[in-house]
């Protein structure tokens, strides 16, 4: 795995926007309405699909030359380098929540409501302190209702 990866993007211009493809990824499409919104729309696509080939385990291809593609291109249609920063990325995606349904009692899940308790959270809490991580994870803050 990389920390950075630069992928010729083509941005095709027409009258009712810009389509953008990377020749070497197939699938990995995009479009916007303005230079702004295409250069974003493809680093945010380029990022997915780099993420999701690394988790995959896929085999990220080598970037083909720009000149090259440029020798293919029609009047209407430009090649821009799209770079993504692959730990930034990751980052994002692995501190995504997930909703996971549990099973509870309802003495205790009645009993956690009146102390004011955050059911995820502690949840959270305990998970890392059975599987022995220790790290800051970002946390919200809660009001207790007993205490308020």
């Amino acid at each position: 795995m990389q920390d950075s990866y630069t992928f010729p993007a083509i941005f095709d211009y027409a009258e009712d926007g810009i389509s953008i493809e990377f020749p070497d990824l197939p699938g990995c499409l995009s479009c916007a309405d303005d230079n702004d919104e295409a250069v974003f729309m493809a680093t945010d696509a380029l990022s997915l699909r780099l993420f999701s080939d690394e988790e995959d385990g896929s085999a990220i291809p080598s970037p083909s030359d720009v000149l090259e593609i440029q020798k293919h291109l029609e009047s209407n249609q430009i090649v821009t380098l799209i770079r993504v920063s692959m730990p930034a990325v990751r980052a994002k995606f692995n501190e995504k929540s997930i909703s996971k349904t549990v099973t509870l009692p309802a003495w205790l899940l009645n009993e956690g409501k009146e102390a004011g308790i955050n059911f995820s959270q502690t949840l959270q809490d305990a998970l890392m302190e059975k599987l022995g991580i220790h790290r800051k994870i970002k946390r919200r803050q809660y009001k207790n209702k007993k205490s308020a």
